[in-house]
């Protein structure tokens, strides 16, 4: 086989990989959306910054997976009980191009450490809902 032969077979090896890569984030990208109890958010544990992903609930735990991440196990998971909400404000003009267009910041707490999601207002609702809806701790299945 020619020099050029091999060059070409291999950058078509390659290229092939690439849009592999890229349907598997297509797919995986569609299957999160239509996986009922899914939103867009984007996460920040201080110190680091946002990082963009989706999060899903559960009967326990909220659940966050990254976007750019082919892995089907959620990066960080948090005990519903052990969830507080301390409220919500906007985004600084600088947290505006880190997260979704028209997203809100929540604060949280998840056994006393702080956390934000940036996530709709609407999504925010069903969230806090979902939280404050739990069973008390020490009545029913939670610990």
């Amino acid at each position: 086989m020619e020099p050029l032969g091999v060059t070409v077979v291999c950058l078509g090896a390659v290229f092939g990989l690439f849009v592999l890569v890229i349907v598997a984030f297509l797919l995986r990208r569609f299957q999160l959306n239509r996986t009922l109890g899914t939103f867009d958010s984007s996460i920040r544990l201080p110190p680091q910054g946002w990082r963009v992903g989706v999060c899903r609930y559960t009967d326990k735990n909220l659940e966050w997976l990254s976007l750019l991440s082919l892995s089907p196990r959620p990066r960080f998971r948090f005990l519903r009980s052990s969830l507080q909400v301390e409220g919500w404000r906007e985004p600084t003009e600088a947290e505006r191009v880190r997260i979704q267009p028209g997203a809100i910041v929540v604060r949280l707490t998840h056994e006393g450490q702080p956390m934000e999601l940036a996530m709709k207002y609407d999504v925010y609702a069903g969230l806090s809902s979902w939280i404050e809806a739990g069973p008390v701790i020490g009545i029913g299945t939670w610990r």
